[in-house]
């Protein structure tokens, strides 16, 4: 469920774009009034003011928020224009640059989204970078890591909640047998199960997995794996299981101790906003005892701290 919080009554594309270009003038930019208008539109309403704004003025709305914002409030803002396959294909890109993987990046946009996404986000990274995202994988990749990736992004999956219980218990005995009940690990078993299940699925494997042996297929996977394939896999069984609970995690992380990791707050908030912020507020009140909202303020300042505000709504 979002956490957007739209006016009643929206004004015309061309009023928002209009507004914009006036806060825009004079001496300085004015910050809240740009964060008022595009904190508060959805992705279809981001785009129309953006084509208005480039017909009316002749110029990209993107470039001059560029000229005008900066540090962490210009990085969000930057993907928060975009629609969710578009955001979600920047950040792939960035993630894969040559010598510079960012792994962490790369997993959390890329296990964490359902079929359907993965399809439309490889759609747009062709469409705009002329390369494919499986290629670009095999490039920059390696190892288990690289298999799973490949697998999980070419592979067709089911998305409905019907699963088959037979099946279910099958591939718990074929993840213990490929695991904890041998010497080594047979990552081919995981990858094959990992990428080729729904999440229904998974979930209910873990579940089955319980059963039978006592504890969490997590606790095998990170008693059998290791680096950016154990994480991988985390991610994939983390999302099956309670995806709001995996990215309240997250944000926890990234506001936990010294300094805030602030590319991955950005990312989480502004990639789930539109989708499930709502439930990953209750989520992270039920963890950790208190709002999002009091870590954010707590965390950050100024008019980034109101963006990200903004986004997440009230306390839960």
């Amino acid at each position: 469920m979002s956490t957007l919080s739209i006016p009643p009554v929206i004004p015309s594309p061309r009023e928002d774009a209009v507004k914009l270009h006036k806060a825009f003038k004079g001496l300085g930019c004015d910050t809240s009034k740009v964060i008022n208008i595009l904190a508060h539109r959805n992705g279809e309403q981001r785009s129309l003011i953006q084509q208005d704004y480039e017909t009316t003025f002749s110029e990209l709305l993107s470039k001059r928020l560029s000229k005008e914002l900066h540090g962490h409030l210009k990085k969000a803002m930057s993907l928060w224009l975009h629609d969710p396959p578009t955001r979600d294909a920047k950040i792939v890109r960035k993630a894969l640059r040559p010598g510079v993987s960012d792994n962490q990046a790369l997993t959390e946009s890329i296990c964490s989204r359902t079929p359907s996404q993965l399809r439309r986000l490889k759609e747009v990274y062709q469409s705009n970078y002329h390369s494919s995202l499986e290629t670009d994988i095999e490039i920059q990749l390696s190892g288990d890591h690289k298999k799973l990736l490949l697998a999980y992004v070419t592979t067709p999956r089911y998305e409905g909640p019907e699963l088959d219980p037979v099946i279910v218990e099958e591939d718990a005995k074929l993840l213990y047998k490929a695991g904890e009940k041998k010497i080594g690990t047979d990552e081919e078993m995981f990858i094959k199960i990992f990428s080729e299940k729904s999440s229904t699925h998974l979930a209910a494997v873990n579940s089955a997995y319980i059963a039978s042996h006592g504890h969490s297929l997590e606790k095998a996977i990170k008693k059998e794996t290791s680096g950016s394939f154990r994480y991988d896999l985390l991610t994939i069984l983390r999302c099956a299981t309670d995806p709001a609970l995996y990215f309240a995690k997250i944000l926890r992380r990234s506001m936990k101790g010294v300094g805030t990791q602030d590319s991955r707050l950005i990312r989480v908030v502004v990639t789930r906003t539109e989708i499930d912020m709502y439930h990953i507020k209750i989520a992270y009140y039920k963890k950790y005892g208190k709002p999002l909202t009091h870590a954010v303020r707590s965390d950050t300042s100024g008019h980034y701290k109101e963006f990200l505000l903004s986004l997440i709504g009230s306390d839960y």
